[in-house]
């Protein structure tokens, strides 16, 4: 208490001028309706950029629970859009329970870790079996393109074996002529922008720019595009070619993705393993 009043008497001067500066300003604006007016807008004006600084943090530290929230939306939009493109418009049939009869559904998941430079990459979503998700469900990505297929899956969580991945190998065709072939990555050149198509006949005619889509023969339903073909002139030396494209899908950019539940594929799987061996 005694360093205390030691330094108040030190220092008086400097408070007292505090008290009457303080003193003098409230009686300024109290007797003053200019200076008051002016002292009023200047505070709404710093009050209010800070409550703007604020708002946007705190739109920053929502943008995680926004991505999700959007995510599910557009998870939703694009089963309602498979379907809509899978319906066989030869045969006019009315389908009232629409939800239990489409084929497709898509989960969305986040991407919590996900490797572009290996020879064999994979991906880890934050989905899992409580989730619904189960081993080889196709994966594609929010814009376009394809991902890969689940690989293994925990209670909360899976590993997707990406299309970067020298044992991926996804069924497509050449949208203008319907040639099939099979999508393949690395072939010696492992650039995640780039993959390969082979078993191409020779006979098609294909040029540069032409659309890649997944043909509907495995996990991923038809139509979903890949990529464009960048170069042609890859030689063989037998009756198949082999396509260079460039890929729709940056991996390298991944936040989320879109898992694929099939309501036929366990049918189908189940059906096809009672065929002959092929000879």
């Amino acid at each position: 208490m005694r360093n205390l009043w030691i330094f108040i008497s030190r220092y008086n001067a400097f408070f007292f001028f505090i008290i009457f500066f303080s003193v003098g300003i409230i009686l300024t604006l109290k007797n003053n309706a200019y200076h008051r007016s002016v002292t009023l807008n200047s505070t709404n004006a710093v009050v209010g950029s800070a409550y703007e600084r604020l708002n946007v943090l705190k739109r920053y530290l929502n943008l995680g629970q926004v991505n999700d929230s959007l995510a599910m939306e557009n998870a939703k939009l694009k089963t309602q859009l498979l379907s809509l493109q899978n319906v066989d418009t030869s045969h006019a049939i009315k389908v009232n329970d629409t939800v239990n009869r489409q084929q497709y559904t898509l989960f969305a998941a986040k991407v919590i870790k996900n490797s572009i430079s290996m020879r064999n990459n994979y991906i880890t979503i934050n989905r899992g079996s409580a989730d619904g998700i189960v081993k080889d469900m196709a994966v594609i990505s929010p814009q376009k393109g394809v991902v890969g297929f689940v690989q293994d899956v925990s209670e909360h969580l899976a590993t997707i074996r990406s299309l970067l991945n020298k044992n991926t190998a996804i069924s497509i065709f050449i949208k203008k002529n319907n040639a099939f072939g099979s999508l393949v990555w690395g072939d010696g050149n492992f650039d995640f922008r780039k993959a390969y198509i082979k078993e191409i006949p020779n006979h098609f005619k294909v040029n540069v720019g032409d659309t890649v889509i997944t043909s509907g023969v495995g996990s991923f339903p038809k139509g979903i595009e890949v990529g464009k073909v960048s170069k042609t002139g890859i030689s063989t030396g037998d009756s198949f070619m082999t396509l260079e494209i460039s890929l729709f899908n940056d991996f390298s950019t991944l936040q989320y993705v879109y898992v694929i539940k099939d309501r036929l594929a366990i049918e189908q799987k189940a059906l096809e393993t009672q065929l002959p061996n092929e000879q």
